[in-house]
């Protein structure tokens, strides 16, 4: 009979890991990121139609029945869109602001980046998720996260030009405006618009922020 081995104090040593569970969560990583990837295809270039969780398996070429062990439902998809967009419309932004400088040059990096043409997928993306919105309250209310950290961005910006002031202006309207500035200007962008977005942002921050320093040096 084979001996059982034991370790320092006696009792019977752990087994050893079994070889190939890293591999097999990996694995997982991969299916889970094709079904997204699929399900951001889907919904791009039908803006809703035909997605489904079927749909999305066969696209990726997954089994309908694996599909469904990575999500519960089309909603839990559509969420993972949500996220996984993340990095290429929120998390520069807050890079932009987040980064070194006075207000001037943060609000330059913002409209640099900003100005630059959205990708026809991302901006067909954030058309289908609105809509997907307004009929699955889940989607509502991660979109909603989602813009509410979007905004947050522009309100940040103005908060440096706050501290740089002293503290005398109220940094959230001026972020807001110019957010929803955005939004229109994005809006006419997808519309077939000729541009001019840099331009337009980069008048509208300096302007707040001129008209924001004269009100805060008429106060009593």
């Amino acid at each position: 009979m084979a001996a059982v081995a034991k370790d320092s104090g006696g009792r019977p040593a752990a087994p050893p890991a079994r070889a190939g569970r890293p591999r097999a969560s990996a694995k997982g990583e991969q299916t889970r990121a094709r079904l997204i990837a699929a399900a951001r295809t889907l919904l791009a270039g039908e803006a809703g139609e035909g997605f489904t969780t079927r749909n999305v398996a066969a696209l990726s070429g997954v089994s309908h029945g694996m599909c469904h062990y990575h999500f519960h439902d089309r909603t839990d998809l559509v969420l993972a869109v949500i996220q996984d967009i993340r990095p290429e419309w929120i998390t520069p932004l807050e890079a932009a602001v987040s980064g070194p400088g006075p207000f001037a040059e943060r609000a330059e990096r913002v409209v640099q980046l900003l100005g630059r043409p959205e990708g026809a997928e991302l901006s067909h993306l954030h058309s289908a998720l609105h809509w997907q919105a307004l009929n699955d309250a889940r989607v509502r209310e991660s979109l909603e996260a989602e813009y509410r950290r979007w905004r947050a961005c522009f309100v940040a910006l103005f908060q440096v030009l706050a501290d740089e002031r002293g503290g005398s202006l109220d940094p959230r309207p001026l972020g807001l405006a110019v957010a929803a500035a955005v939004d229109g200007l994005a809006a006419m962008d997808s519309l077939g618009s000729d541009g001019g977005t840099g331009p337009i942002l980069r008048t509208l921050i300096r302007t707040l922020a001129a008209g924001a320093a004269a009100g805060a040096g008429s106060g009593p």
